[in-house]
């Protein structure tokens, strides 16, 4: 077996990023990586506009306006957003003016509405700007035309969205998604839809994989339940190989009589890079590589141990895959233990559980029942993995502990 971290970095350095391109919709754009930097046109804000309501002024004007002494304007125009104003402000006037109007010639401040009472055609000024240029958004103060808006290799979350409609790009360029093959061996697994027979076992595995895949932005690819038969599993990972950037397979890689896998894998040309990493759950980890730049991970068939092994390592491989720009680290979190966690110390353990944001501090609290790794009901709600390193055995409450988040 070889280490958590000796593991990680072998299998970053066997994913070559994705280079094939493709372009799509905005609409279509949510969880995609930018496959080229953006830039636009238009400056943002177009225009100068208000960014309160009130009254558009001149500062040379009003500066000097006090309650003892308040400064009376004619009110010449109201400008609502959405209006191109035509007219020009001269001295002594003023125009009524809206949250994102365009600002007329000749205004250079706003004057907030709580600060003035109007009075027919005219408004007093109560009390005067702290400084030429208040309340104003200026042309291009938060981007300017022809720059960068947004760099290649990010990932278009909402505020992307928004920055790609604002810059009115219709259509993005970006890698295309990794495709991941998914396939459960085991002659004792049948479908939820099956009638469950005494010994047999409903795979879940495909499920949650596949869940994890759209989650992690991947096209997943479901080969289903292959049997214990050496050629029919041999067939169903050469379909999977020659379809697929990524083959997760769940079953079939420990020591075990009908545990095929690694043969099959040697067989067909996969050079095996991983058969175990010194982590529980995850043990029986399997990874090779094929001539055609596929990539096998080959998880254990406990529920657990398949979804623990795809948040370490697998998650990490989608990245780096799909073209996100990054360290490829996991993210790990320093949090408060709730709970007295334990280890026998002699793997890497990752104990499953709710990480809070409590008070500005976080808190990890160890999910209820057996931390068994073909217990999946508990791991219902699981955001975080407590980590015990090799040789520690004992987390006291309320000691730190490193937690590996696995929200996305």
């Amino acid at each position: 077996m070889i280490s958590v971290q000796e593991a990680q970095t072998i299998i970053l350095q066997l994913v070559e990023s994705l280079q094939e391109k493709e372009v799509i919709s905005l609409d279509e754009a949510m969880g995609r990586i930018l496959a080229q930097p953006v830039s636009s046109s238009l400056n943002f804000p177009y225009w100068d506009n208000s960014a309160m309501d009130g009254y558009g002024v001149r500062f040379e004007d009003v500066n000097q306006s006090n309650l003892d002494y308040p400064i009376i304007l004619d009110i010449v125009a109201e400008i609502p957003a959405g209006i191109h104003p035509k007219l020009s402000i001269q001295s002594g006037e003023a125009c009524r003016i809206f949250t994102g109007a365009m600002l007329p010639n000749g205004v250079d401040t706003i004057v907030m509405q709580e600060n003035t009472r109007p009075e027919e055609n005219k408004v007093i000024i109560l009390s005067p700007p702290n400084y030429l240029g208040e309340f104003v958004r200026k042309q291009g103060i938060f981007y300017q035309a022809g720059t960068i808006l947004l760099n290649s290799g990010i990932k278009i979350n909402e505020s992307e969205m928004a920055v790609l409609a604002t810059a009115q790009c219709s259509t993005v360029r970006v890698y295309r998604r990794p495709r991941v093959a998914i396939l459960s061996t085991g002659n004792e697994l049948i479908t939820p839809a099956e009638r469950l027979q005494p010994g047999q076992i409903v795979d879940s595995n495909q499920y949650a994989l596949k869940a994890f895949i759209l989650k992690n932005g991947g096209v997943p690819i479901t080969l289903g339940i292959i049997r214990d038969e050496p050629e029919m599993i041999k067939q169903k990972i050469l379909e999977a190989i020659n379809t697929a950037d990524i083959v997760l397979s769940t079953g079939g890689v420990s020591v075990g009589d009908y545990d095929y896998i690694e043969t099959i894998l040697a067989e067909l040309g996969g050079e095996i890079k991983i058969s175990g990493v010194a982590m529980k759950p995850g043990k029986p980890l399997t990874v090779a590589k094929f001539d055609n730049g596929c990539i096998y991970f080959g998880l254990p068939g406990n529920p657990v141990s398949a979804l623990v092994s795809c948040w370490r390592f697998v998650q990490l491989a989608l990245d780096k895959l799909s073209g996100i720009k990054g360290d490829y680290e996991p993210k790990l979190i320093t949090a408060t233990s709730a709970d007295e966690l334990s280890s026998n110390g002699r793997r890497e353990t990752y104990i499953w559980g709710q990480l809070k944001l409590i008070n500005g501090e976080f808190l990890f609290t160890l999910a209820e029942g057996s931390q068994n790794s073909a217990n999946l009901i508990n791991l219902a709600s699981t955001n975080g993995l407590a980590i015990l390193p090799i040789g520690v055995t004992t987390i006291h409450q309320g000691d730190i502990v490193t937690v590996l988040s696995i929200s996305r």
